[in-house]
């Protein structure tokens, strides 16, 4: 277990001696001419997990959802995404610069899902002066809660219903099918294409896979192309998502368990307020005043513990290299502050 204790998020993890043991031991060719026989694999087993029938490994979430918006959509037209969605707001506008898609963007209630029927009246009719809604886009898990199943199934048919393509911003979307008890491919399946992070809570040091099918995948790698996408023996890298599917998938429920317990503990100090989650995966949410904010990052940098405190409420992260130990050490560490601040 590292000396540092890292909370900011969890892509901060480090690749295990497993890990590291499979990246040296890959057998790699040129992905470029499709002959990385590790990526290969890589791409078929996310395509399996998910329910799909083909899958690109990318660099990233964001890569991968810029991939699926040049792919799915035209110049011109236009995808409906939530106002708090990372690949709306959080992932430098590539979809309207890059992609000259337009986004139409939706309020996002506190569980993360749209109003569906806010989503059926921001559908653009038949008309030239406006432009033709092609994209519906739902992130899953959305700050840290699973979209509920059954969600997923209304805003799929109502997608089908106004023949728009179906994105899933999956990056964390092994997080919600463990907490949720079913196979990502019940979540998987729903959709046209999905970007499924693998150096979050997997654990890989880079890299995502978008699925979709076989056609969808083969457009959109001469888009990854296009944006310089294409590369050479990276089955080193592709090795390490492999690792993260077959060994670290089932285990992100240690993540919900020990978020679980930092929750509870937390929830026991005065001058905290967590707030609460119907279905919590790995992340805590926590508010307290402006006044006992200001000191907090550097007291707990002291004591080997990483916040991430320029926003109010503060997200905590839990991943596989935080343990229970490391939970209660937290927690007696806030204690401590607020003594201190008293």
């Amino acid at each position: 277990m590292s000396t540092i204790i890292d909370f900011r998020s969890d892509t901060v993890t480090r690749p295990s001696s497993g890990m590291r043991q499979a990246m040296a031991d890959a057998p790699v060719g040129d992905d470029v001419y499709g002959d990385d026989p590790t990526v290969n694999r890589l791409e078929a087993k996310a395509a399996e997990l998910l329910g799909q029938e083909s899958g690109l490994f990318v660099t990233s979430g964001t890569q991968g959802n810029l991939l699926a918006i040049l792919t799915h959509c035209q110049r011109g037209e236009e995808y409906i995404a939530g106002t708090k969605a990372h690949a709306y707001l959080e992932e430098g506008g590539g979809g309207a610069v890059l992609a000259s898609v337009q986004p139409q963007p939706i309020e996002n209630r506190p569980d993360g899902t749209l109003d569906l029927e806010a989503v059926r009246t921001a559908i653009k009719p038949d008309d030239f002066h406006l432009a033709i809604t092609r994209l519906f886009c739902l992130e899953n898990t959305f700050f840290g809660t699973p979209l509920p199943i059954d969600y997923l199934s209304e805003a799929k048919a109502l997608a089908t219903e106004h023949n728009l393509q179906f994105h899933l911003d999956g990056a964390r979307i092994f997080n919600a099918a463990v907490s949720g008890g079913i196979a990502p491919d019940a979540i998987g399946r729903l959709f046209d294409s999905v970007s499924a992070c693998l150096s979050k809570g997997l654990g890989a040091p880079i890299g995502s896979v978008l699925t979709g099918s076989q056609d969808f995948i083969q457009r959109a790698r001469r888009w990854r192309k296009m944006l310089g996408g294409g590369t050479r023996q990276v089955g080193i890298l592709a090795a390490a998502g492999l690792y993260a599917l077959e060994h670290n998938v089932e285990r992100l429920a240690e993540d919900h368990e020990h978020a679980a317990r930092l929750a509870e503990g937390l929830g026991k100090i005065e001058e905290i307020e967590v707030h609460p989650a119907h279905q919590r995966t790995n992340m805590v949410f926590v508010s307290l005043s402006k006044s006992k904010e200001e000191c907090l990052a550097s007291f707990m940098r002291d004591r080997g513990i990483l916040l991430t405190v320029e926003e109010n409420p503060i997200r905590l992260v839990t991943h596989l290299d935080i343990g229970r130990k490391d939970i209660d050490e937290t927690v007696d560490a806030f204690k401590e502050y607020f003594r201190r601040a008293a």
